[in-house]
């Protein structure tokens, strides 16, 4: 299976892209192409600058999610909502192809340091991104991500492990 994989964030530090990184170690046999949002780094958009084209960035999201089986990604949150890094990719690639996640399966998380765990995010990446073309099989948040994950063992909460493992056993196994 090929995955392709990101965190909604140019973070340096970023943590949704740890736990990204986590739960990729769960499908030691596949293909995963894991995508730094900083590669795609473009102008913000207007229709002003869609007049003039498309920036390649763009289409090298698209494409990276094209050459994917599964996508499995982690929204981070600024100010409830997303990422304005995310948020131009985003719109950029959706004016090119309506349909960016291109009927794809997935898994689709979340995390902050706060106890909502970038639930609001979530929410409109849950709420949003199936009219995008994402086929959402499992989504996971994990709040308190300071006190609940170890940079080594990963989520170290038995709780929260329990039920992360839970749902990528189910993912796995809708996606197989």
């Amino acid at each position: 299976m090929k995955i392709v994989a990101f965190a909604g964030s140019t973070s340096s530090t970023s943590i949704n892209r740890e736990l990204v990184k986590f739960v990729l170690r769960s499908f030691p046999d596949d293909t995963v192409n894991l995508l730094d949002l900083n590669d795609f780094e473009m102008p913000v958009f207007s229709v002003d600058r869609e007049e003039k084209g498309f920036p390649e960035q763009a289409h090298q999201f698209l494409a990276a999610i094209a050459e994917s089986d599964v996508i499995i990604c982690s929204m981070s949150e600024h100010n409830k909502n997303f990422t304005a890094a995310f948020k131009n990719i985003f719109d950029w690639c959706s004016r090119i192809n309506v349909k960016v996640f291109q009927d794809k399966k997935m898994f689709l998380m979340s995390t902050s340091p706060g106890g909502y765990g970038g639930g609001n995010s979530m929410a409109l990446a849950q709420k949003n991104f199936p009219a995008f073309g994402a086929d959402i099989i499992e989504s996971f948040s994990l709040p308190k991500f300071y006190e609940n994950f170890d940079e080594e063992n990963g989520v170290i909460n038995p709780e929260l492990l329990k039920e992360l493992n839970a749902k990528i056993a189910d993912f796995k196994q809708n996606v197989q």
